[in-house]
């Protein structure tokens, strides 16, 4: 009796530091997952901000060719650059504002032939290509880590740690229609 007992006590012990053990283990996977997703975001951010740095370049060197038309977009460049972006629907919104200021832009250079055949104005407009390319590299490593981190939220036994700890399904960037049907119009030198 006193065996069995004893066997029946390991037997708990063991159950029980297997579940601690494992409960520990998944915290630490999701607040990895966790933090890879924050990161993917300041990436984004970063690159965002960049971009309209560019653009306060491309909006000041318009405006030796547009004076009033450069410095409503200068004032709102500054407006907009102000904003932090910690989830998909602000990547998104900064998106579309990007989209519409450079849309102004472009229109201002096609206004002015002297200005889309400045130097600075075509250096400024490589950078933003590339600063476009890093954009989208960006979107995909933040939305490669939000399916990581939705997939351990949702699969089981991880989603009942993940209920217990807090942790929730990460968002995914999308591009909407609107931005898909602009997107070849950005750049039309290309």
């Amino acid at each position: 009796m006193i065996t069995a007992l004893v066997i029946l006590l390991g037997l708990v012990i063991f159950i029980v530091i297997a579940v601690a053990l494992y409960v520990f283990s998944t915290q630490r996977s999701l607040v990895t997952l966790d933090e890879n997703c924050k990161n993917a975001l300041g990436q984004i951010e970063v690159q965002l901000n960049s971009r309209w740095d560019a653009l306060l370049a491309m909006a000041k060197t318009a405006s030796a060719y547009a004076k009033h038309e450069s410095e409503t977009l200068i004032n709102v460049i500054a407006q907009r650059r102000q904003t932090n972006i910690t989830t998909a629907a602000d990547v998104n919104a900064q998106e579309g504002e990007l989209s519409s200021v450079f849309s102004r832009l472009m229109a201002i250079s096609e206004a002015y032939p002297n200005l889309k055949a400045d130097g600075m104005f075509i250096r400024t407009m490589d950078s933003i290509r590339g600063y476009e390319e890093n954009v989208r590299l960006s979107r995909m490593v933040y939305n490669d880590s939000a399916t990581k981190m939705n997939r351990a939220v949702r699969q089981w036994p991880s989603s009942f740690v993940a209920g217990m700890l807090h942790f929730g399904e990460r968002e995914y960037l999308t591009v909407d229609d609107q931005q898909k049907k602009s997107m070849p119009d950005l750049f039309p030198n290309t």
